[in-house]
């Protein structure tokens, strides 16, 4: 399992949402090409952008910041968060982003999505994040009548190779991350899962790392101290 430190962008900074308000905003670093050296320091070999602003105006906010953490780093990044056109997708992968994320776009605009994949395949992965067990789009701020397993269903057979999952309720609340949840998705779909909101300690590291999930995504963990990088890195190999 890989471990895929975050860094969640607003205004070029490196901040955090609870429950991904916009209002219970963290800032932790006004340097986050700063903090994914530190990731890169730490043994990870991936890493995890949201432009946050982009998932709410609908297009890319952070760009150039994104352009200088995958130069400085190296790292396998993959980026989400308001990428609702080809030419958004585009212009991330010609700045060296490994993969894409699709959120909104993936629900609401299925042409778009299978356009996407047809273009580029395995470097289109799509997020969906639930609350309740539904679909929410637009930054979290609406939630649509798709049910997850019946989401990831048609996932599966447009041929979407990597899903990020977010349960909603447990982003940044530091309660653990959701681990039926995700042991129910990984034994039901052949696809590449990577888990994300809650993962807040060593503990739902080797418990996801167990259910050979393809990734676990660590955000406040990291920053409020109570995961240490270099040892998730070495416990989900």
């Amino acid at each position: 399992m890989y471990i895929y430190p975050a860094i969640d962008l607003y205004g070029g900074k490196a901040v955090r949402l609870y429950k991904g308000d916009y209002v219970q905003m963290t800032v932790y670093s006004d340097d986050p090409v700063s903090v994914a050296r530190d990731f890169a320091a730490a043994g990870a070999s991936h890493i995890h952008l949201v432009d946050l602003e982009g998932a709410k105006i609908g297009k890319p906010a952070n760009l150039d910041t994104i352009a200088k953490i995958v130069e400085a780093t190296g790292l396998f990044a993959e980026v989400g968060g308001g990428i609702r056109d080809m030419e958004t997708v585009d212009s991330y992968l010609s700045i060296g982003v490994s993969r894409v994320i699709l959120g909104t776009a993936a629900v609401k605009d299925p042409v778009f999505l299978q356009a996407a994949l047809d273009k580029y395949g395995e470097k289109i992965a799509v997020g969906v994040d639930l609350k309740d067990g539904f679909v929410a789009i637009k930054g979290w701020t609406e939630t649509s009548d798709l049910k997850a397993e019946d989401f990831f269903e048609k996932m599966q057979n447009m041929g979407v190779k990597t899903i990020i999952c977010t349960d909603i309720s447990r982003d940044g609340a530091m309660k653990g991350a959701n681990r039926e949840l995700y042991r129910e998705l990984s034994s039901k779909f052949a696809i590449d899962l990577i888990a994300s909101g809650g993962v807040s300690s060593m503990e739902d590291v080797t418990a996801l790392a167990e259910m050979k999930l393809h990734g676990a995504i660590i955000g406040k963990a990291y920053y409020i101290g109570a995961v240490d990088l270099k040892q998730a890195v070495e416990a989900a190999k």
